[in-house]
């Protein structure tokens, strides 16, 4: 298994490498007053990265927030319980 992954890795990292090399045009991208100019290959992996870093973070803000849910909406046991 350790082979398969390694070899995923290798194939991964060669792809990212081609992708880099095909797309070496130099773009300028510009956001209220700031602007910055890159090669695509870099402004698209930027934009990936910044991407799993607010998903991320939003699927854990989410999830707190439904187990905080259903921790305050689950009836309280043990209160209403009579012991014979």
């Amino acid at each position: 298994m350790r082979i398969v992954y390694m070899v995923l890795v290798v194939v991964f990292t060669g792809l990212v490498l081609l992708f880099n090399i095909q797309n070496l045009q130099v773009v300028t991208v510009s956001f209220l007053t700031l602007s910055v100019t890159l090669p695509v290959s870099l402004i698209v992996i930027i934009t990936y990265l910044l991407g799993m870093a607010t998903g991320g973070a939003l699927l854990t803000v989410l999830r707190s927030w439904i187990r905080r849910s259903r921790r305050s909406s689950a009836p309280q046991g043990g209160d209403d319980l009579e012991l014979p």
